[in-house]
Formats: C-alpha cells, structure tokens, sequence
C-alpha cells in the first residue's frame, strides 16, 4: 500500500513517536508499506510521522552511487534498506554541509549542516538489537529521519535567511495542509 505523504503544517509532523512495544506482522506490513510509499515518491527516507502514524520507525535506502565517495566502503556493512525501529543517536563525529530535501516539503531544499558520522542504536525487523555507524548521505538521512522521529523537521535546521527565501512556498504548503492536502 502505498500512503499520502502529510506535507509541512499537518500537525502530526510535530508530533514526537512513540517507541514500538514489539515487532509484530504489523509492524512488518507498516514497514513493506513505507518502503512502496517512499519508492513511489521518490526518496531515500521515510518517517512514520510522514504518512501520519506515530510509531518510532523510520526506513532509508540510499543508492551506493548517490552516496560520497569516500563513505561508500565505511558504509557497505550497512544493508540496505534499512529499517530503523526505536532508532536512537548515540555518537556524532566531524562535519558535513551538503543539499538536503524532504518528502514533506516538496520542491523545497536547503545546504543543511549536520555530522559527518552517525552511530545509531536500534531494532531490526527481528526485534534484534542493532548499531549501525554511519558516514556521508547515510548518516544524513539518519540524523534527518530520526529528526522526523522528534518532531524536527528540515525547516527547524534552517538559517533565517534560508527560511525567509522559501517564506512564500513554506505558507503555501501550510495553506494546502489546513485544507488536507497530501503528497503523493
């Protein structure tokens, strides 16, 4: 099944999740159903909260050969698409500034800058505890999706100055999103 994408100004983006009890055959189908709305949109990350549910889940799957060139082999370990159930940051190392979008602000992007490395600790689709470190696009999508997880969304990352350039599509969006507005 593939969802509506909620776009910036439904209030559920806001919203924080809340931790996953178990891994059940729901849980499973939720997630199959997140990739086909992520793949159909398209992107390389989806939050739970994007599709207006409140679970602490978050799928990403970035192509090899979008990633930085130097992050690909520190990066291969990591098996994509990767399901991220209660994700939680537990370390963040160097710097990176790079262009970053988000389904839920479509046509809207802005040079984001966030760490280079990300360790994350979470549950894999088995109920399994996993880590998993990161660099480049991967932890970016990390940090943005676990981001989406805590009610911070790409706009919250920006500068005044970026804020104030997109101001016009940003209350556009709000507008459609108080009338019901979806992506799709």
């Amino acid at each position: 099944m593939v969802y509506d994408i909620f776009i910036f100004g439904q209030e559920v983006l806001r919203h924080k999740a809340q931790p996953v009890a178990a891994v059940t055959p729901e849980i499973r189908k939720l997630v199959r159903d997140m990739l086909d709305t992520m793949y159909d949109a398209p992107g390389v990350g989806l939050a739970a909260e994007q599709i207006g549910r409140e679970e602490a889940l978050c799928v990403i799957d970035v192509p090899a050969n979008a990633e930085i060139p130097a992050c690909v082999a520190s990066n291969a370990a990591i098996t994509m698409p990767l399901i991220l159930i209660n994700p939680v940051i537990t370390a963040t190392a160097g710097q990176q500034r790079g262009e970053e979008g988000c389904l839920s602000f479509p046509d809207i992007s802005a040079p984001i800058t966030r760490p280079m490395q990300v360790t994350v600790a979470y549950l894999d689709l088995e109920g399994r505890a996993q880590t998993a470190t990161a660099q480049g696009l991967l932890a970016r999508a990390i940090l943005h999706e676990t981001d989406h997880l805590n009610g911070v969304l790409l706009v919250d990352r920006m500068s005044a100055i970026q804020r104030l350039a997109v101001a016009g599509k940003l209350k556009r969006m709000q507008q459609e999103a108080a009338q019901g507005a979806h992506r799709r």
